[in-house]
């Protein structure tokens, strides 16, 4: 897939994601401009905060993900990644987050594929549950493991197999961006992705990155 196409599909997925909080926004202050009563422009006000909030939590996570954030150095603190993660997925209260992440930094692709790996397993919680992300290094790389579980899990058969490498890359819809920008890094480091959703309610996904990536 040529880089112009990928770019292509991030920004459809952010645009996607983004569109709700946004159009939130929108419909709160037209809602505030007819509003006189105190209470219900008190009430607007709120609904703004949050979908202000909800708009640049995703901005934060998306930078880091997708974008070049992180400084212009090889490493990125973990810190930002898992500020990031609750900012997107623990301000509801709707998942609960499990961090084991030891490692103070991590190289920017690593990062980016824990991150895109926490999204993809985020998305399939869709009735909530818990999300435990961990990551441990050893003499021959890093792994990383995030593992969900909830009441009702659904890993859309398209993100597997772009995970997984078992689709024509030409065909990828814009939902599946995050798994095959996984699947791109990993293959880049020589490592290897591996999912178990054969449990019920339960997803686990892993990458085993080498020491060069």
């Amino acid at each position: 897939m040529k880089s112009h196409e990928f770019a292509s599909l991030l920004c459809s997925r952010l645009c996607h994601d983004l569109l709700s909080p946004v159009g939130a926004l929108n419909n709160g202050i037209e809602l505030l401009a007819d509003e006189h009563d105190p209470e219900m422009r008190a009430r607007c006000l709120d609904l703004l905060g949050e979908s202000a909030r909800a708009s640049a939590n995703k901005l934060k996570f998306f930078r880091l993900a997708f974008g070049a954030a992180g400084g212009f150095g090889d490493e990125v603190d973990t810190r930002e990644a898992r500020v990031a993660i609750e900012g997107l997925f623990g301000g509801e209260g709707r998942v609960q987050l499990g961090w084991m992440v030891d490692e103070p930094t991590m190289s920017k692709s690593a990062l980016k594929i824990l991150l895109n790996l926490v999204l993809i397993a985020g998305d399939a919680l869709v009735r909530g549950g818990r999300l435990d992300v961990g990551a441990e290094r050893h003499p021959a790389g890093l792994d990383i493991v995030v593992r969900a579980e909830g009441p009702r899990i659904v890993l859309d058969p398209e993100l597997k197999r772009a995970l997984l490498g078992e689709t024509d890359e030409q065909a990828i819809a814009p939902r599946a961006a995050a798994a095959w920008l996984v699947h791109s890094l990993v293959v880049e480091a020589t490592g290897e992705i591996q999912v178990a959703d054969q449990e019920p309610n339960v997803l686990l996904i892993g990458a085993a990155v080498p020491s060069a990536a």
